[in-house]
């Protein structure tokens, strides 16, 4: 046990080291853009050395089992701790963050959003990634509760500031979305904390007296939790915020919110309201599942009739955290395993594609899909860098996408004892559906802006001035794009290089519905 416990430094020095470099950025000179950028990109690399330091020290033969845990009273007065900790459903998640912030700094390097100012833009970043890395590794509510609402500023800033043309409404409705969400859970938590005898605000000290509360109240207190995460998440009918913040917000801010904060709120339900509520998960599971069939559809007809391709891509998302909760929902740990696959796997297609829109965005200045066209012809890296991602999001086996959809198509087949099972079935038939209209809008987006000749408003004669713009990937989009690419294949050929460090720790996450 000494072994698992030692380097409690770790996690910490990993989360709160971005905030080191924002501080070094608030004493370097606004006009100073070089030493701001340099700044940003070693505090992003640095974070993510301690990340892989981390990968390193963690016993994956123990994954079920809490890592560099530390514990320090923190607000004795509420009985909340600085409590964390890193098991197997943590660390992929906790990586993750830390690798995209990094690649997201690399690709603003060379794409600062207007208006300028990368000394605001960058320790922005900063701060969402110490949100972000943080509300994975608490294991404390309160504590949770503070990193999970961290994350909402710098996303409301980095909307409302360097987003669209509507990007006042549209960082006020995502403020105000989870804004509402989060009173709820945090009345949820309070109630927790109360009924279970307002001993402590740690995870595990709850899932351990969680059980024992009344079934009526567990329910209700699920009620609370469910409100926060499901808009978060963003669930069917919660949803209505994401395909405005993504639209709006500029590339970095698209591909931070698709790649790691929609993963806050299923994060959530693994970690806390599931374990902690398990009577009141059953009791709910079969409404989870219905919203979350009910999603993938919805995203998917949402889909094709967008005309803005990162609102696509936008609608997408709900579809495939679609996928996610749906597996969430079977209480199985095969379900709940593919549900975890999935979530990272998102994160790495649907930031690629996001980036990629970006990038097209930043070329043509439009993205309404009717006005491209023969990208493959103008760019075709970037051509193909669309169709690679577009192939990753449909679920192709061989790609990450289809460990995450598949098993969590499959699990529904047979969902925890005391669910209905006729239910969970007709929500596999419906959910097996929605893969087929994820392809048919995604070969739809793809065949429609890089298939064809070049729209002739952005037609260059190929030797004349006109044809500059156009230029193909460049090396800081490379760099940034590259480890996405290589991890999409490689966890779609290996998929056990991840299912075997989440497995074990679902399994300590649904002890409660054993027998």
């Amino acid at each position: 046990m000494e072994m698992l416990r030692d380097h409690n430094w770790m996690l910490s020095v990993g989360t709160f080291l971005p905030l080191l470099g924002v501080l070094l950025l608030l004493v370097v000179p606004k006009a100073n853009e070089q030493l701001i950028k340099k700044v940003a990109l070693l505090t992003s690399i640095a974070t993510v050395a301690v990340g892989v330091w981390t990968l390193f020290r963690f016993d994956f033969g123990n994954a079920g089992t809490m890592q560099f845990v530390d514990e320090k009273t923190w607000i004795p007065l509420i009985k909340s701790s600085y409590y964390i900790g890193l098991d197997g459903i943590s660390l992929p998640l906790y990586f993750l963050s830390m690798v995209i912030t990094l690649l997201v700094v690399i690709y603003s390097l060379d794409h600062i959003p207007s208006p300028g100012n990368p000394k605001a833009f960058f320790s922005l970043m900063l701060v969402l990634q110490t949100g972000m890395a943080g509300t994975f590794i608490a294991q404390d509510l309160i504590l949770f509760f503070v990193f999970f609402e961290l994350v909402l500023l710098p996303m409301y800033f980095m909307i409302g500031v360097w987003g669209g043309e509507n990007r006042q409404y549209a960082s006020l409705k995502f403020f105000l979305y989870t804004m509402f969400g989060s009173a709820l859970m945090l009345v949820a938590f309070l109630a927790l904390f109360f009924k279970t005898g307002a001993e402590s605000f740690a995870i595990p000290y709850l899932v351990e007296n969680g059980g024992a509360l009344a079934k009526n109240v567990q329910v209700w207190i699920f009620a609370g939790m469910f409100i926060g995460f499901a808009v978060k998440v963003p669930m069917f009918p919660f949803h209505t915020w994401l395909p405005d913040a993504h639209t709006q917000a500029p590339t970095q801010g698209s591909v931070i919110l698709a790649a790691i904060l929609l993963k806050l709120g299923t994060y959530g339900f693994v970690r806390i309201a599931i374990p902690v509520l398990p009577e009141a998960a059953k009791a709910w599971a079969p409404y989870i599942g219905a919203l979350a069939v009910i999603g993938i559809i919805y995203g998917a007809l949402g889909c094709l009739a967008q005309t803005d391709m990162k609102r696509l891509i936008a609608f997408s998302s709900v579809a495939h955290m679609g996928f996610v909760m749906l597996g969430i929902s079977t209480l199985t740990s095969f379900g709940m395993t593919a549900a975890m696959f999935g979530m990272v796997a998102h994160g790495l297609i649907t930031g690629m594609l996001f980036f990629v829109a970006g990038s097209v965005k930043e070329r043509y200045h439009t993205l309404e899909i009717a006005r491209l066209g023969g990208i493959l012809k103008q760019m075709p890296h970037l051509g193909w860098i669309l169709g690679f991602s577009c192939m990753a999001s449909l679920g192709l086996p061989g790609l990450a996408g289809f460990w995450g959809e598949f098993p969590a198509i499959l699990s529904a087949y047979s969902p925890a004892a005391g669910l209905n099972e006729t239910a969970f079935r007709v929500y596999m038939v419906i959910a097996a559906l929605g893969t087929v209209l994820a392809a048919a809008y995604l070969l739809w987006l793809f065949q429609r802006v890089a298939f064809g000749e070049p729209k002739p408003e952005f037609a260059g004669d190929g030797h004349g001035h006109d044809d500059h713009a156009f230029h193909d990937v460049n090396k800081f989009e490379w760099f940034a794009w590259t480890p996405l690419l290589i991890a999409i294949l490689v966890f779609g050929v290996v998929p056990n290089l991840m299912f075997k460090v989440l497995d074990p720790a679902v399994q300590v996450v649904l002890t409660g519905f054993k027998g």
